[in-house]
């Protein structure tokens, strides 16, 4: 092979190297995010929920539900160990029926917040598995929680937008939590389209001087 021809040949590695960096600075991330929050003006102060509470949350666009973050008093001394959960499309209490997915999930980076009225406060995560879901309404259910000294939480009240109930009650002030996940679609950032576009050109530009010359 002559010298020009295994310039060519660089040059056109180089295109194919630099064009797929350039594509894949151009996908956006898809690490999961906080699809739903439900905080609220009462978190850690206000009141804690026991088992079964039922929150609703609404997704703004069809999403993958992957998780959940929570926040749970309990017992001195104790701490969660793995949560029991259901997502359901109407209020239903644990009604197994009509759910859309359910399961028990093991407790992941439990976070000691601070206490209220004497109660230890945690923050925690719950992985769910991936769960595909129209843009609408749901229900978040979570009955019992598994805890190093077996006694039972309660959930923590932060009076977010979300409606809640507590078992068969009637309404009661909604608890502290996130929904985790992805969006189904995501549109990549104009900048990110003239980042590759404008590298793509500038090496073409590249190869037709290394052949002229």
């Amino acid at each position: 092979m002559n010298l020009k021809g295994m310039t060519l040949k660089r040059a056109v590695l180089a295109v194919s190297l630099l064009s797929l960096v350039g594509a894949l600075a151009a996908i956006p991330a898809f690490a999961d995010s906080t699809l739903y929050s439900n905080p609220g003006p009462g978190t850690y102060t206000t009141n804690g929920w026991g088992m079964p509470t039922s929150d609703s949350f609404t997704l703004s666009q069809d999403s993958t539900v992957t998780g959940a973050n929570l926040t749970l008093w309990f017992n001195a001394g104790d701490s969660p160990v793995n949560v029991t959960w259901q997502i359901d499309s109407s209020f239903t209490n644990f009604d197994s029926s009509t759910s859309l997915e359910s399961g028990t999930s093991p407790v992941v980076s439990p976070t000691l917040e601070g206490t209220a009225y004497g109660y230890p406060v945690y923050q925690f995560s719950i992985a769910i598995p991936s769960l595909a879901l129209s843009a609408g309404t749901y229900w978040l259910e979570l009955d019992g929680v598994t805890t190093t000294l077996g006694y039972s939480g309660f959930w923590d009240e932060s009076d977010g937008p979300s409606l809640a109930y507590n078992g068969d009650t009637g309404p009661v002030g909604s608890e502290t939590f996130q929904i985790l996940g992805s969006p189904d679609s995501v549109t990549p950032e104009p900048s990110s389209f003239l980042l590759l576009g404008s590298g793509l050109l500038g090496l073409v530009g590249l190869i037709k001087r290394k052949l002229a010359a």
